[in-house]
């Protein structure tokens, strides 16, 4: 009889402990990060939704402001403005991908390069375009290791799909086999496409990829580092291009 009932309790003890350690389990995984999110304003008071991921604050939409921060008119390429003019600026300039002036505003606009550079500042007050080492910092956070990080094109494994605003809301991204999306991170990137050196627009297009610029030079050829991500590969492409190209821009609390 003893040994029966000490059995007893002892399969009792371990039916309790699997309970337990099944239910702990449960809420670790069922429990969300705390996310914090808040927003900024530029010049011409365009709000943006803002998040913190890891030790950074970024902005979780493109930017469409259209004057610097001391008010000056940043100069806008449209369709009567020649190509050649685009491919040649040397100074701070904005288009909308294809002219398009009916595009949902969360795509934002398209920059060359002499905007992040121009004295008179592009970015919110307390606020920058983040540089080649902000946007490292961020992959890391991500799960990228620094041997990744510092390689160009595609690099990292899930890091663009926990970037992207989450599938399938297919006006932001076009969807592609079993690559989705998850916005994890709540930066809710949105494929804008971009602008090339020679002013033609970036094929194929809206939906399918989005490019934003850093405020760092190459200094190999004087370029400028990006980031690229696509609808058809979940992770980061980092390369340097011409001061030419319309980019999207995502900016950095100070």
């Amino acid at each position: 009889m003893k040994l029966k009932s000490k059995l007893f309790f002892y399969v009792l003890f371990i039916v309790a402990l699997t309970i337990i350690t099944s239910t702990s389990c449960k809420k670790k995984t069922e429990t969300p990060p705390i996310q914090e999110t808040g927003t900024v304003t530029d010049v011409d008071n365009n709000t943006y939704k803002t998040v913190k991921i890891g030790n950074q604050w970024w902005m979780a939409e493109n930017l469409r402001v259209k004057r610097y921060r001391n008010g000056f008119q940043i100069p806008e390429m449209t369709e009567t403005s020649p190509d050649s003019v685009w491919a040649q600026k040397t100074t701070g300039s904005f288009c909308v991908y294809g002219y398009n002036q009916s595009l949902d505003p969360t795509f934002g606009l398209l920059y060359n390069w002499y905007t992040i550079i121009d004295t008179s500042n592009i970015a919110p007050v307390g606020w920058h375009v983040p540089s080649d080492d902000e946007w490292k910092t961020l992959e890391m956070y991500l799960g990228m290791s620094q041997a990744d990080v510092d390689q160009v094109k595609w690099r990292g494994t899930d890091q663009g799909d926990k970037l992207k605003v989450a599938s399938p809301q297919l006006n932001y991204w076009a969807s592609y086999g079993n690559v989705w999306s998850t916005n994890a991170t709540g930066f809710s990137a949105v494929a804008g496409s971009c602008r090339l050196f020679n002013a033609t627009w970036g094929d194929p297009g809206l939906s399918n990829t989005g490019f934003w610029w850093s405020s760092s030079i190459h200094t190999g050829d004087n370029e400028v580092w990006y980031r690229y991500l696509d609808y058809k590969n979940s992770n980061v492409f980092r390369y340097h291009g011409p001061k030419t190209y319309g980019m999207s821009i995502r900016c950095v609390k100070d």
